[in-house]
């Protein structure tokens, strides 16, 4: 085994030899390579080199804390990285309902454009939005403020009138969140935008 040993570091430093940029190499008649040289209290003589200082470190085990602070980010995380199109998508489309509204002044008619739109979202986006967890649909009302600079509470009031925004905002209490809530990308937010940014470097996506 000693020998075994022995034989592995001889090959390893002979490696890093000829691969050391403090080599000496010399041609002569029968290319001789000269290199560092180290006698063992054995008495062999091993090749030599010096290499840079490295250094080790142990896996550190997470505490409960660092672990928990972990799974919250990676949660936030992914819920940003599903919702955020969605929100990308209510942006580009309240930007088309408003353009067509733009001269409309009747109301019959303006609730008449907005129904239409309603439709077809309900059957572009209805299954998919179902799908999304309470904690993404929070996640999806912070991004939409975002996109829009108003609050789902506001774009329903605008679109839908007073009685049904406070309707939705009764149910959104009941299941633990708020149609009202807003956005604040430098204050409690951060971490959220920081992942957008992300997600827009990554894919190429802008509001």
């Amino acid at each position: 085994m000693k020998k075994l040993k022995k034989i592995a570091i001889c090959v390893l430093l002979y490696l890093c030899c000829i691969n050391n940029n403090k080599l000496i190499a010399q041609t002569g008649t029968y290319d001789t390579l000269k290199v560092y040289a180290w006698v063992s209290p054995e008495g062999d003589t091993l090749p030599l080199t010096y290499l840079s200082w490295i250094t080790v470190e142990t896996h550190r085990t997470l505490t409960a804390a660092e672990r928990r602070k972990k799974a919250e980010w990676t949660r936030l995380r992914n819920a940003v990285y599903v919702t955020y199109p969605y929100a990308l998508a209510a942006s580009r489309i309240m930007n088309e309902i408003n353009a067509k509204l733009v001269g409309v002044s009747d109301k019959k008619d303006r609730k008449a454009i907005i129904k239409t739109r309603e439709k077809e979202l309900r059957k572009e986006f209805a299954d998919r939005l179902t799908n999304l967890s309470i904690y993404q649909g929070k996640v999806l009302m912070k991004l939409i403020y975002r996109q829009s600079g108003n609050s789902c509470y506001e774009i329903i009031k605008d679109y839908k009138g007073g009685f049904s925004a406070t309707f939705y905002q009764t149910i959104a209490i009941i299941v633990g969140t708020n149609l009202k809530q807003s956005y604040e990308a430098y204050g409690k937010d951060y971490e959220v935008e920081q992942i957008v940014q992300e997600v827009e470097r990554m894919y190429g996506l802008r509001g």
